[in-house]
């Protein structure tokens, strides 16, 4: 009896282990949405060749970053359509462990009309997927949202919701309840939108009010609890917003000036940071408990001094971290927003960096992943080429980053 309890015990502590070491990544930034990973035991160092598990191929030209759910990874695809100006969107499925792609499946056939002129750096897929429960939902901006169940069968389509993108589409949408919550920044007409998760249906859609000139942006919302109450955080030309996830109700807004806003907020010791992207960013630390208009009482610190334009906010304990789109990395005080480095990591970046087991994790457009040890003092570990074109984000799981590039998508882990 002793042993075959000693047995149960046993059993629980691996299974419990197993759990930790297999979190999910099911959305833009992972399980939180600000960049954070309980992985232990990451690869500090890789190449090409040296701690990849594997490596596979992905089709179409797409800059959505993977996903990982269940040991699935999942990602979209734009590929390119012999004798039509336009493109399949198509929804993948790969076994983790593996590499093995189990499914492929069309989401949306190629438009009638050609593709519209996307910037040099954008896809047709560059949302990244979001995943809960059995179902995935795939979001190709102003081409249309689908849900798929996790065999690839499409559920629903929402192909109602048409606006200007200007440059392409770069938002990835967040789920509340019943929500499927994301930005319609296009050329005119901003809007928010809920669609109901089980349908695809509108649940609400309220216009984005800005004296933006150029009013197209490209952010992902952030949810927050706020005095026992929800908030959407959505950034977008010259202003960002919270909205009621319920009603899609305005909150609050904090001006300033920046248009094609990129970067996801992220949220801690009580402020949201955002960055106002083009033409002049600048990184913002905002008190969230006001009401209305509240540029000229809640916004506690701004600087200008190497904030991104492209690339999220990373927030580590007392920490803030930046990286600008021309390499150069940053740590300044959360609360207060003073500088403590400022560091040129090298090449450009476009993907948001994430943490885990105390490392800042860095991917630059050349391909390079930086290892920075997270803390006060600047301290770079590794610097790792896959010597591929890099845009897309990390996603992390069962002691792996998953890394796409334009060709591939890779495992890397410690052999």
């Amino acid at each position: 009896m002793r042993h075959h309890l000693l047995t149960i015990i046993i059993a629980a502590a691996l299974s419990v282990a197993s759990l930790a070491r297999t979190e999910d990544w099911p959305e833009f930034r992972g399980p939180t949405g600000q960049g954070h990973s309980t992985a232990r035991n990451l690869p500090t160092e890789w190449s090409n060749t040296n701690n990849v598990a594997w490596k596979q191929p992905i089709p179409g030209q797409s800059w959505s970053s993977p996903i990982v759910h269940r040991g699935h990874l999942y990602l979209t695809a734009a590929v390119p359509v012999d004798g039509s100006f336009g493109y399949s969107l198509r929804a993948l499925c790969l076994d983790a462990a593996t590499g093995k792609l189990l499914w492929n499946e069309e989401a949306f056939g190629p438009p009638s009309a050609k593709a519209p002129q996307i910037h040099s750096k954008n896809s047709h897929a560059s949302p990244t997927p979001i995943v809960e429960g059995n179902r995935l939902y795939v979001h190709f901006g102003h081409l249309g949202t689908a849900c798929l169940d996790l065999n690839g069968k499409v559920l629903w389509r929402n192909t109602s919701l048409n606006y200007d993108p200007v440059h392409g589409n770069g938002g990835s949408p967040i789920l509340v309840d019943d929500a499927l919550i994301f930005s319609c920044d296009g050329a005119k007409e901003p809007f928010v939108v809920a669609l109901n998760k089980n349908d695809g249906s509108v649940l609400w859609k309220v216009d984005r009010v800005s004296d933006a000139a150029k009013k197209f942006s490209f952010s992902t919302p952030l949810l927050i609890m706020v005095n026992g109450h929800r908030q959407v955080i959505s950034p977008g030309s010259n202003v960002v917003c919270a909205y009621d996830p319920k009603t899609g109700k305005e909150i609050w807004r904090v001006r300033y000036d920046g248009y094609s806003v990129v970067p996801r907020p992220v949220f801690g010791h009580g402020m949201i940071y955002i960055s106002t992207a083009f033409d002049r960013p600048i990184t913002m630390a905002i008190r969230p408990d006001g009401e209305g208009d509240v540029t000229a009482t809640h916004v506690t610190w701004t600087t200008n001094r190497g904030a991104p334009n492209t690339p999220s906010l990373l927030l580590v304990d007392d920490e803030l971290y930046m990286v600008s789109d021309a390499g150069m990395a940053s740590c300044l005080d959360a609360k207060t927003g003073k500088l403590h480095w400022q560091e040129r990591i090298g090449g450009n970046c476009s993907a948001s960096p994430v943490y885990a087991d105390g490392k800042i994790y860095i991917q630059n457009e050349q391909g390079v992943g930086v290892v920075l040890k997270a803390g006060k003092e600047y301290q770079k570990l590794a610097s790792n080429a896959l010597n591929e074109r890099t845009l897309a984000s990390y996603a992390i799981s069962d002691r792996a980053l998953f890394i796409r590039t334009d060709q591939n998508l890779y495992r890397i882990e410690s052999r």
